[in-house]
């Protein structure tokens, strides 16, 4: 999803407006809500979450950037994580204690926050008719398994 994002973005929009991120960031993370709702077998209330936050998260960065620059970006981040590693424990009928969900949150976006760093030069040199979007697909995937993989793993937190 994140890649096709780079497509539209880099093809279809020709000015960076907040609406345009706010839905990027809506539809991305209702495709990441479904994807919980399979897991958990609640696809309508996993896609409603998961549009919800990456409304919110994206709604954040939008709200906050203007005061404290981009950095602002690793807050919208982190709370995101939070908020699905709730989400995924909410829609899989509760279970871990609110510390535990936390604890999987912060671990899920630390670890793809570092993944998303080492990889974040994907649009550099800034010039989206020649980027390969096959390397964006793998990036984004280096990006998102660790914070996946934190936030799925069964067991103890």
């Amino acid at each position: 999803m994140s890649t096709l994002g780079d497509v539209v973005w880099a093809t279809w929009i020709p000015q960076h407006r907040p609406v345009y991120g706010l839905t990027h960031g809506t539809l991305l993370f209702l495709a990441v809500g479904l994807f919980l709702g399979v897991l958990t077998r609640r696809l309508a209330l996993g896609a409603a979450i998961g549009a919800a936050i990456g409304f919110l998260a994206a709604g954040s960065f939008y709200v906050l950037a203007p005061l404290a620059g981009y950095s602002v970006m690793f807050l919208s981040w982190f709370g995101t994580w939070i908020a699905l590693a709730f989400a995924y424990a909410w829609l899989g009928g509760g279970g871990p204690s609110t510390r535990a969900v936390v604890l999987r949150g912060l671990a899920a976006a630390t670890a793809s926050g570092l993944a998303f760093y080492l990889v974040s030069g994907i649009w550099m040199p800034f010039n989206p008719t020649g980027w390969d979007y096959a390397w964006h697909f793998c990036a984004w995937t280096f990006a998102y398994f660790p914070g996946f993989a934190a936030l799925l793993m069964r067991g103890r937190s």
